[in-house]
């Protein structure tokens, strides 16, 4: 495990990450052999693996007052903005990623992607 100044873990220490594994290849790294590239491509993968990431599925959402929410009982029942039936949203990091529904396999909710909103990775880092 790795600690950061503070001593607290972190996922991955600076050490592990070279400006060359995240730069475009130049004009001159062009021509290199596919090993050096696969190699190159294994370690941003590696690198990938270890960025943690929070992934949400947000079946509905409503937006009420202060004083609307403080009347809320046991028997209050508050509309949501979708149907049902509709597909829910996929976020990663609190941004929409994509749209699913939820599945049950072995016993245990899963989900399944039904489409991709066409986020880049760059908008989901923390």
């Amino acid at each position: 495990m790795n600690y950061d100044d503070n001593n607290t873990p972190s996922a991955f220490s600076l050490d592990d990450i070279t400006l060359d594994d995240l730069t475009a290849p130049s004009a001159d790294t062009v021509g290199s052999s596919d090993h050096t590239q696969r190699k190159v491509e294994e370690r941003k993968r590696q690198l990938f693996n270890r960025i943690p990431l929070t992934l949400t599925l947000e079946v509905a959402s409503v937006n009420v007052s202060l004083a609307e929410l403080l009347a809320i009982d046991n028997s209050s029942v508050i509309e949501l903005n979708k149907m049902a039936g509709e597909p829910l949203d996929l976020k990663v990091n609190g941004v929409l990623f994509g749209k699913a529904e939820v599945v049950v396999v072995n016993d245990k909710y899963g989900l399944r992607i039904i489409e991709f909103t066409g986020q880049s990775l760059s908008d989901l880092a923390p």
